[in-house]
């Protein structure tokens, strides 16, 4: 039996989507307002939210955002009066993976909340699925260079030392900080990631470090930062070369004393953290130019790992490329294509100058834009590395002006992302930077969508 969570000020409206959910044996729980959303889903047993967003206290949006915080967050489908194509829009880039209009019907509530429900059990078996008995697996490759990055990642991640993870952007370096963690004695505790370059400078402390009821104007509750979830197991912080230079001694402190400070709090939190960090920079330059400081950098550099970007991996590429493949291939119900050893001899001249990334990318790329049981040759590779047409497709065109609101926000949002997928050549982690999406969010809205990568 599913446990739905239906989050709205109006008692009427609580009773009533809890008698429809419930005729159709559902278990329900209800909260007035955000505040008491967040308290109850931090408990856990929630499998789908519905979400109003207009709420004393504590807001729609702001529930979404505590939502996006947690990992194995359940879906949320929020239901509002006040419809407008920007507030669907924001709730949709805040992470909601649906948008209903009140009243609504009990028949599209329980389609729209069935699918949700599906959708989400159907990732977490994937990623069950995927999940390789030894973490090492998942990084893929036997070049010479990969076979001693995995044994030297066995080696230290049995130690409790900081890691400090090197390597040109989409190498993949997340892999290996999650494989020190898989092979960890704390493998058991959280793996928390910061994505230091996409939290804004004036919200950095509060991020990391969490803050107390009253510490600054909208802090109305007690928040834990990433440094106390991470607790009992690892923080990663990728990206650590844009952590901003004012937040630098407060983050050393936590790595020398084991204790945080939250934002506005007058005690010291103590908290048990191993530290793995990554970054494409040069951090000794940084610290030349002023620009990091030079203590913070050796806390951090105990044991430093590189990882070698895909044009030294000879031999990888074409395993690479067919894992990507049957992977992309598998997640929207199709067979992987077979690929000519003409096009596995393109791919290994290629420079890849994204890494493994940019090989993801071709790979899920030609999995939607080829025809199913297509054959993939050399001049198919060449085609879609020169971001050749996709065809028809649902990359543009004007969002209606009339009819359903659902679906002038579906054509909306199409154009809009697949104009800043054109922008990055198809890149998802950049894209989801400009717009503001998280990465994974993303994924799951360009597919939702229908959007060829390279549009």
């Amino acid at each position: 039996m599913s446990r739905v969570l239906i989050v709205d000020d109006e008692p009427g409206v609580r009773s009533a989507l809890a008698r429809t959910l419930r005729s159709e044996g559902f278990d329900t729980v209800e909260a007035r307002d955000g505040v008491e959303a967040v308290s109850r889903l931090r408990r856990g047993g929630i499998d789908a939210v519905l979400l109003d967003l207009t709420m004393p206290r504590l807001g729609g949006l702001e529930v979404l955002d505590a939502l996006a915080e947690e990992q194995g967050a359940p879906p949320a489908l929020v239901l509002t009066a006040h419809a407008s194509l920007d507030n669907a829009v924001e709730a949709l880039r805040r992470g909601a993976v649906d948008f209903l209009e009140k009243p609504v019907t009990a028949d599209v509530l329980l389609h729209r909340l069935g699918r949700a429900l599906a959708e989400a059990r159907r990732r977490a078996e994937q990623v069950d699925a995927e999940s390789p008995t030894d973490p090492l697996d998942a990084i893929v490759g036997t070049s010479p260079a990969i076979e001693e990055l995995k044994r030297t990642v066995r080696s230290v991640a049995a130690t409790p030392a900081r890691v400090l993870i090197l390597g040109e952007s989409g190498s993949g370096k997340e892999l290996v900080a999650r494989a020190i963690h898989g092979l960890s004695a704390r493998r058991d505790g959280p793996l928390v990631r910061v994505n230091c370059a996409a939290v804004p400078d004036e919200l950095f402390e509060a991020e990391l470090f969490g803050h107390v009821k009253g510490a600054f104007t909208g802090a109305t509750q007690h928040r834990r930062g990433r440094f106390e979830r991470a607790s009992g197991g690892t923080l990663f912080l990728d990206e650590i070369g844009e952590v901003p230079l004012g937040v630098q001694p407060k983050l050393l402190r936590a790595l020398e004393d084991g204790e945080i400070e939250r934002v506005g709090a007058e005690e010291g939190t103590a908290v048990d953290v191993r530290i793995v960090a990554a970054t494409n920079r040069d951090l000794g330059r940084e610290v030349a130019a002023g620009r990091f400081r030079e203590d913070l950098y050796y806390r951090l550099e105990v044991v430093t790992l590189r990882v070698p970007p895909l044009r030294e991996r000879a031999g990888d590429v074409g395993p690479l490329f067919g894992h990507f493949l049957a992977r992309a291939a598998a997640e929207i119900g199709r067979p992987a294509p077979e690929v000519t050893r003409e096009a596995a001899a393109r791919l290994e001249r290629e420079p890849w100058p994204g890494n493994v990334r940019q090989l993801r990318n071709l790979a899920e790329r030609i999995v939607i834009i080829e025809p199913p049981g297509a054959v993939i040759d050399g001049r198919a590779v060449a085609r879609r590395l020169a971001g050749g047409p996709a065809g028809p497709g649902p990359a543009g065109g004007a969002v209606p002006t009339s009819g359903r609101l659902a679906d002038a926000v579906a054509a909306f949002e199409r154009a809009f992302i697949a104009a800043a997928l054109a922008r990055h050549g198809g890149n998802v982690s950049a894209a989801a930077r400009e717009l503001g999406f998280d990465r994974s969010a993303l994924h799951r809205k360009i597919k939702a969508l229908g959007i060829p990568r390279n549009v």
